[in-house]
């Protein structure tokens, strides 16, 4: 008995519609992805506020020996361990969607290390409540643990296509980073009034958070949406923020080593914690905005994809190959002859439609291209600046706080930017390494 031999059916070639389509596709999935991040940012912002209350009070507890703040810690640290469950479970959510990703493997990184500094929180906290660590060496370690986290909003905003959603988290980092720059002010003046004085190293570390608080909030500024920036200025105004600025005079002043009331860290606690809440609302105010935006730029690429999808199944309604149509062009050539072009079976209104559908969605994605630079410059430029200041600490063996002041201070006697002398210090490494 002969077998049967059948030939096999050749898969025809996708057109040029298949293609837009696909290209429709790929942005709804991006923009689907960031949908699902919007939560996750959300619980990584409230998890960040958190642990910042839980570290000035930590301070507070270890500058005063005990004395103060013993409570409040307790409660701070039950709130902080409520908040990583949420921003975990969160996490677990969007496990698939991460790890399918290809363009997420810095911001995989960057959730190991976060994950990983909470894991090793509790050491820290227990030797804190044993008065067994320097007060500085807690800072440090809250900050490092925060700084991880800033990253993985930072990573994400490294990820976005759509130009709107990469502003808006433009403007979430700054403003996170700006308003982690206050809570560690909150935490470097507690230690201080808790202590009953500030020496050198607590001062000049206050001056330099408060320059780096005007940096990320002018960011912010830039790509905030106008409800954000006008509750951020309404909070600048507050009335607690003439006596935020007393103490800061006491913290930075000149006299700094007369003796201070240690009742002052109550008082500076407290004002300080009502400026990052204010903060904090900002926060949220700009989140609720960017998932708004999340679900209407989604919403707007799904009719786009069912509206090409329309279009393309249009474009032949016969159901039949178009006739063969042959094109008359003059040729602008010195010859002048006339040439003739065969379209090959593509008929003048399915040529017309794609090229007019091909012509527009590259039209829309250059102009997305144009506007997402900007965000993705203001991303590189803290970046620079971030490998700057660690390139400083590395060769000149000095402190983070002493790199910044370094930096600011050549910006100023070349009056250039910040980023442009970081770039150039940089390039100059680079340089010197490869001889």
């Amino acid at each position: 008995m002969n077998a049967l031999s059948t030939t096999p059916v050749p898969k025809p070639m996708p057109k040029a519609t298949d293609f837009l389509i696909a290209s429709k596709k790929c942005e709804l999935a991006n923009l689907e992805r960031f949908l699902q991040m919007g939560k996750l940012v959300l619980s990584i912002g409230n998890l960040i506020h958190t642990l910042q209350r839980e570290r000035g009070a930590s301070n507070v507890y270890l500058g005063s020996a005990g004395q103060r703040f013993s409570e409040e810690l307790i409660q701070l640290t039950q709130e902080t361990r409520d908040r990583q469950q949420v921003f975990e479970d969160d996490l677990e959510a969007l496990y698939e969607t991460l790890i399918a990703s290809p363009a997420s493997s810095r911001l995989l990184n960057s959730l190991a290390a976060a994950l990983h500094g909470l894991d090793t929180l509790n050491p820290i906290r227990l030797r804190v409540r044993g008065q067994q660590i320097p007060a500085t060496e807690a800072i440090d370690a809250y900050i490092e643990r925060v700084g991880h986290l800033i990253a993985v909003v930072f990573e994400a905003a490294e990820t976005v296509v759509d130009p709107t959603i990469a502003g808006i988290l433009v403007a979430m980092v700054n403003l996170i980073q700006g308003k982690e720059m206050a809570g560690q002010e909150r935490a470097t003046g507690s230690l201080g009034f808790s202590r009953g004085q500030f020496d050198d190293a607590l001062s000049q570390r206050i001056t330099h958070l408060i320059d780096a608080q005007d940096r990320y909030f002018d960011v912010f500024t830039r790509f905030a949406d106008a409800d954000s920036v006008a509750l951020w200025k309404h909070s600048s105004r507050a009335p607690y923020w003439e006596e935020i600025r007393h103490l800061r005079g006491l913290a930075c002043s000149i006299g700094r080593y007369k003796p201070l009331d240690p009742a002052l860290a109550d008082q500076w606690f407290r004002l300080m914690t009502e400026r990052i809440d204010h903060l904090k609302s900002v926060e949220d105010s700009l989140e609720e905005h960017f998932h708004r935006c999340c679900i209407e730029r989604y919403t707007a690429a799904r009719n786009a994809l069912a509206h090409e999808e329309t279009l393309a199944a249009g474009l032949d309604e016969s159901g039949h190959a178009p006739e063969p149509v042959l094109l008359v062009c003059n040729d602008t050539s010195a010859s002048g002859a006339t040439r003739n072009y065969d379209n090959q079976g593509i008929g003048p209104r399915f040529g017309r439609s794609v090229f007019d559908l091909v012509q527009q969605q590259a039209q829309r994605l250059e102009q997305l291209n144009e506007e997402l630079h900007a965000a993705r410059e203001a991303l590189e430029d803290r970046r620079t600046l971030e490998k700057a200041v660690l390139m400083l600490m590395k060769h000149q063996q000095i402190s983070n706080d002493e790199a910044h002041k370094l930096l600011r201070k050549l910006a100023m006697d070349q009056g250039r930017k910040l980023t442009d002398v970081a770039r150039s210090l940089l390039t100059m490494t680079d340089l010197l390494s490869a001889r």
